[in-house]
């Protein structure tokens, strides 16, 4: 029996990070952004559909991300797109996580007190 690969909790906030970042690239539906996601992050991140799609929906109903039913590959599909809105929201949310990632990695390097970590 397979064992379910869980991500950890100091993941939050991390699959609608992802989301953006792929979706500013190109609209896309939600199965499509799961298998983005495993692949952009070779593997290494798995959020299956129950966690992308409360994200999608909470970020629609927000105004930072737009929906249409399109007809892809034959099928119906609700394809999301980033609003003006959503990608000033991306924005603001890359650099606090590169400031947070910065800092991550500096305190794990032995960072001392009173030095501030440098975001690259």
């Amino acid at each position: 029996m397979r064992k379910n690969r869980t991500n950890p909790d100091f993941l939050n906030g991390v699959p609608e990070l992802l989301i953006f970042s792929l979706l500013s690239r190109r609209p896309m539906y939600g199965y499509e952004l799961v298998q983005a996601i495993r692949r952009s992050t070779q593997g290494t991140l798995e959020f299956g559909e129950g966690c992308v799609y409360p994200v999608l929906h909470r970020l629609e109903a927000e105004g930072l991300l737009a929906s249409r039913r399109e007809t892809v590959g034959g099928r119906s599909r609700v394809v999301y797109r980033v609003t003006c809105k959503g990608s000033k929201h991306f924005a603001g949310a890359t650099a606090a996580w590169r400031r947070i990632a910065g800092a991550v990695e500096h305190a794990l390097q032995g960072g001392e007190h009173g030095q501030p970590a440098v975001a690259r």
